[in-house]
């Protein structure tokens, strides 16, 4: 039987075309975590590489923070918000379940009537947007797609755990995907190891705080005081998740290279997740990267903004002029679920 439906009309390829970030003007050092835990700043340092990071204040939320994000990438692109025919936003710190954030943020910038989304894939949520807007590109369902990922890890930190009170910082990082003629985003080597996703977790679900029973029946016939509860927060096996990252996430940045037909000697930029400079300078050495690579350490000054963190990384390469248009960077993204995703793209 032959098929009725005609051939989409996308573009050959797709590439990234415009990034842009936001970090908080609140900048927190170290200091100010020690007042709520016993450690010191050269524990932390040695620990995560993390000296300073942003917090957000009341009116920098999650929308206003992409918007901010997403009008630099916009301009950085070249191209007006009416072109955008989809928005795609990774973040794990929009508390309402529905409507999607990237709703709003669409009819904030003025991008008319985009499709909008939001995804939830943790510290791997860029790779995964920037995925999905490849495949609309390519496809042909949108000419250009805005790929957000934005956090306010602080709403979700708790400031007497030991082992997290210091690693997690906001912010906003966004980039524009749009055709190209040649090959600009390699295939995405991407998965999930569920049999660990307790190994990065929040603390307790929003049910929590229900005190009555569903309309359906299957409710609680009662609840502890909500004084009683605390609020929820990320928590994580910090050994457990040092040591995958480290062994298994090189394995996969390996493969996002092997698939590009890119090898160590050709990059010229790797971007990986900004979660623990131990574990960035661990990866560095298993890859074999040759000194000529620049490597993103934006956690130094920014702690691990989650799915932000690797388009604000790649942002401030670029606006610092460590890195240039046109150079071929490794991005790999890893965290709760415990998912992952690596690519080789040309910087815009």
């Amino acid at each position: 039987m032959t098929s009725k439906i005609k051939p989409s009309k996308g573009a050959p390829f797709a590439r990234i075309m415009g990034v842009g970030g936001y970090r908080p003007t609140r900048v927190v050092p170290n200091e100010e975590i020690l007042k709520h835990i016993e450690s010191s700043d050269e524990w932390i340092r040695s620990r995560s590489g993390i000296a300073t990071r942003h917090w957000a204040g009341p009116e920098e939320t999650v929308a206003t923070m992409s918007v901010e994000a997403a009008g630099k990438a916009i301009a950085d692109a070249g191209i007006t918000p009416e072109q955008i025919g989809a928005v795609v936003v990774s973040t794990v710190s929009h508390f309402k379940q529905t409507p999607a954030i990237a709703t709003e943020i669409a009819h904030r910038i003025g991008a008319g009537k985009p499709a909008a989304f939001d995804i939830s894939a943790g510290c791997a949520g860029f790779g995964y947007g920037l995925t999905l807007a490849k495949g609309l590109v390519v496809e042909g369902s949108a000419e250009y797609v805005l790929v957000i990922g934005v956090e306010r890890l602080s709403d979700l930190t708790d400031l007497e755990d030991r082992a997290t009170a210091f690693l997690f910082g906001d912010g906003a990082g966004a980039v524009i995907i749009g055709p190209a003629k040649e090959p600009a985003i390699g295939p995405t080597v991407w998965g999930s190891e569920g049999d660990k996703s307790d190994t990065i977790k929040q603390t307790l679900g929003w049910d929590v705080y229900r005190t009555t029973p569903t309309p359906g029946g299957d409710g609680p016939e009662s609840r502890t005081a909500l004084e009683d509860i605390r609020y929820p927060a990320i928590t994580q096996e910090g050994q457990a998740v040092f040591r995958w990252a480290v062994f298994e996430m090189a394995k996969v940045a390996q493969q996002a290279l092997d698939a590009a037909g890119v090898s160590p000697d050709d990059l010229d930029v790797f971007i990986p997740h900004q979660a623990n400079m131990r574990i960035i300078d661990s990866m560095v050495k298993t890859l074999k990267l040759p000194e000529s690579v620049t490597v993103a350490r934006d956690v130094e000054t920014t702690g691990n903004t989650s799915a932000a963190s690797i388009p604000l990384a790649m942002e401030r390469l670029l606006a610092t002029g460590q890195a240039k248009s046109g150079d071929t960077a490794l991005v790999i993204g890893f965290g709760a679920g415990l998912v992952y995703a690596a690519t080789v793209v040309t910087l815009p």
